[in-house]
């Protein structure tokens, strides 16, 4: 039986971005202890907020700053979720201060370093599960998830198709122009069919920006444009993706493009309206990547 779940309290936190109008918006319910062993009413929680995923604390040891946290989209229970984790931290630093956190996901154990940022939104930075990424299998993965609607001559050919982890499967595409990653219209169910079969949270969609380099933020020369399909989770399209974010380190270190400590901008949501800025964090001998990003509270109206 469903336990009553009108009485939550879901605080609604927007990641990546510094306005509420930007970025992935997530629920943060900060104490679920009477929801773990109930999926279905966290299940029920996340269809009602209506966002890409809300996290639930269901663990606590405050003096340890250490906490169980899961994740569900409207439609089911997801391993890890990068959004909602930078949210999750910056709500916890809202309440109680920065400083580290320690999550214990289904993914595994994820710290997270929030710190205060001036007179902005407080910032968090978590290191990911090691990541790894392989070759993408041109008939079995790349050709069916053509349903995007994109052809291989869209794709950039320095940029080969990969499966990357860094907690969830996301397959990486790179398109060839931003014309073409602007231009995103894609059969829904054909995508979403694709992707669970083979047991993919997100498709990330990148651009490479020649030149790179970003006011303020030392990059390296890596600035990506990013769009990521999330109809798995019953979402047309995820407006900053931080799992996925963290896998893409393991992948510009799988194709040797990170030949040391490497920081990459990624900018996504631009073309549905919600901009975000991901900092990623990779280094050639290191596994886990590092993502940044800040978080505002949404307000709530009425």
């Amino acid at each position: 039986m469903t336990a009553p779940t009108t009485d939550i309290d879901v605080l609604h936190y927007s990641a990546f971005t510094t306005h509420p109008d930007g970025g992935n918006p997530a629920g943060v319910v900060l104490d679920a202890a009477a929801l773990a062993d109930d999926d279905a009413a966290m299940t029920a929680v996340a269809a009602r907020v209506g966002y890409s995923e809300t996290a639930f604390i269901t663990e606590r040891d405050e003096a340890a700053r250490r906490y169980r946290l899961r994740y569900f989209s409207p439609l089911a229970e997801v391993a890890f979720c990068g959004h909602a984790t930078i949210a999750t931290a910056v709500a916890l630093a809202d309440r109680d201060g920065p400083g580290e956190l320690i999550f214990d996901t289904a993914s595994g154990e994820i710290r997270v370093e929030t710190t205060a940022d001036g007179d902005g939104p407080s910032r968090a930075t978590l290191t990911s599960v090691p990541t790894r990424s392989r070759p993408a299998d041109p008939g079995a993965e790349v050709e069916p998830t053509l349903a995007l609607r994109w052809s291989a001559e869209d794709l950039d050919p320095a940029l080969p198709p990969h499966v990357a982890f860094a907690g969830n499967d996301h397959l990486v595409l790179a398109a060839a122009t931003r014309e073409r990653l602007a231009g995103l219209d894609y059969d829904y169910e054909a995508l979403e069919a694709v992707m669970r079969r083979r047991g993919w949270t997100t498709v990330h969609l990148v651009w490479r920006e020649a030149g790179g380099g970003s006011a303020g933020e030392a990059t390296n020369g890596f600035v990506f444009h990013a769009r990521d399909p999330f109809p798995v989770g019953g979402v047309v399209e995820d407006p900053a993706t931080g799992a996925a974010a963290a896998a893409f380190g393991g992948y510009l270190r799988a194709l040797g493009l990170v030949d040391g400590p490497t920081r990459v901008r990624i900018r996504q949501g631009e073309d549905m309206g919600r901009p975000s800025d991901l900092l990623l964090d990779v280094t050639p001998d290191e596994p886990r990547a590092r993502v940044s990003g800040q978080a505002v509270r949404i307000p709530r109206s009425g």
